[in-house]
């Protein structure tokens, strides 16, 4: 009923910085939105909607903190790109896991029936998870597509796989570096082993922290775009106007500057080709990068000290305001580490082939050089007999976004008809029965 070209199957990532969705078989995903949402207590909100004119993509929900309230919540960039009093910016997943289903709930939504235009009902489902998910989370994901949204089958893939089929490998180390973690995988035929997978807590979220607090320390401080207007003087001269807005929550001026420093780390940091040294780099040519409200500022060092984290953890500790992060450090390990751990837990059988296919993936895999200098310090760090081979895309996007073209390809093929979970399986057995059918 589903097969061929009739109607094409949706395929949702929601990772811990984006959340991206489109349809199976094209090159890359149509929506790719932020994974936080804004949101105000019902009781704040007449005094936040006064003047608003434009329609949101909302809900109303139970409150976690405040069950004696709702909330009313605002999904994707252009929502959450409008400053509102009492807005506060909140995730669905804590440590990579959903924590609150009614967000995600939310998300999904916003997803079919804003950015795809599309009636759920009529298209089979595939949904990206991390690796460490559990069964209770599984079961809950094929609940809400079966029950709310009536979608006709489904199927879970591990991100590490959709990684690794992007690639066109069935077996790889899939090095996955995230907005809120990095993540190091083998897979191997197709399935994630499950005893070898290592984490870190350091991902493109906790560098851009860092970056912000070094900057900080520095007397840079950057200012949200709602909270300034500029104007022009003079044909080409502006003068800064700053505007207060005193019911500006904290996480909404964190998340509106959170965005500009991501655009700074981007821009300007990379990888440096040695470990990090304070005298080494201390005399490098500063890089100048403007910011929305017209200062120019200079970047100097940081621009390699800040990636240097993923492979030295305990540099963390150099870095005013970023104290918080003293008793985890030392139980962090670097990237370099976190690789031939990995492999050293997998069968001796295919360590050999794990080494030659260690895959680069996601947003803060694109910083420039990280590919060369993770590749230079495995050879190092590893086994005489392996042949180290890191491969990333050329292509930044596909980097990006590897996870969802994985399952893109996945679910274009004519194969994926006999794997998904059906809802006809789902009223027959439960949602307890996709663990059989995507395990």
């Amino acid at each position: 009923m589903y097969g061929g070209d009739e109607v094409s199957a949706i395929v949702i990532d929601l990772g811990s910085h984006t959340c991206k969705a489109g349809y199976a078989g094209e090159d890359a995903p149509k929506a790719v939105f932020p994974s936080v949402v804004g949101a105000i207590d019902q009781m704040d909100i007449d005094e936040a909607e006064n003047g608003e004119k434009n329609s949101e993509s909302t809900a109303d929900a139970k409150n976690n903190d405040k069950p004696k309230g709702k909330r009313k919540l605002y999904v994707g960039s252009q929502s959450l790109g409008y400053r509102r009093d009492h807005m506060e910016v909140v995730s669905p997943l804590k440590d990579g896991i959903v924590a609150d289903w009614d967000i995600v709930d939310n998300i999904w939504d916003h997803a079919f029936r804003e950015c795809l235009l599309i009636d759920p009902k009529e298209h089979p489902m595939l949904l990206a998870e991390p690796s460490s998910n559990t069964q209770q989370q599984r079961e809950r994901a094929a609940e809400l597509m079966f029950e709310k949204y009536k979608a006709p089958a489904l199927f879970l893939a591990k991100n590490a796989v959709l990684t690794s089929f992007a690639s066109g490998r069935a077996t790889s180390l899939v090095v996955d570096c995230g907005g809120g973690s990095t993540t190091v995988a083998p897979v191997h035929d197709g399935y994630v082993l499950q005893k070898a997978v290592a984490t870190s807590p350091i991902g493109g979220e906790f560098l851009t922290d860092c970056l912000m607090k070094s900057l900080e320390s520095k007397g840079i401080v950057i200012k949200p775009r709602y909270s300034f207007r500029r104007k022009e003087i003079r044909p080409g001269e502006f003068q800064t106007v700053d505007i207060d807005f005193p019911n500006t929550t904290e996480s909404y001026k964190l998340y509106s500057q959170r965005v500009i420093a991501s655009d700074i780390k981007e821009c300007v940091c990379r990888a440096p080709d040695t470990p990090y040294d304070d005298s080494a780099y201390s005399n490098i040519p500063m890089t100048p990068y403007e910011l929305p409200d017209g200062q120019t500022i200079e970047i100097g060092s940081d621009r390699f000290k800040i990636p240097d984290v993923l492979f030295n953890p305990s540099l963390v500790q150099t870095i005013p305001g970023m104290e918080s992060f003293a008793e985890v450090a030392p139980s962090v390990r670097g990237l370099p580490q976190m690789v031939i751990e990995s492999i050293n837990k997998c069968d001796v059988d295919i360590r050999r082939e794990l080494f030659s296919s260690i895959l680069l993936a996601g947003g803060t895999a694109s910083m420039q050089q990280l590919k060369e200098r993770l590749e230079k310090d495995l050879l190092e760090e590893s086994p005489q007999a392996a042949r180290v081979k890191v491969l990333a895309s050329g292509n930044a996007t596909e980097r990006r976004f590897s996870v969802w073209i994985g399952g893109s390809i996945l679910a274009s093929l004519g194969s994926f008809q006999q794997m998904w979970f059906s809802k006809s399986e789902y009223e027959e057995h439960g949602a307890s029965y996709i663990q059989r059918k995507c395990p």
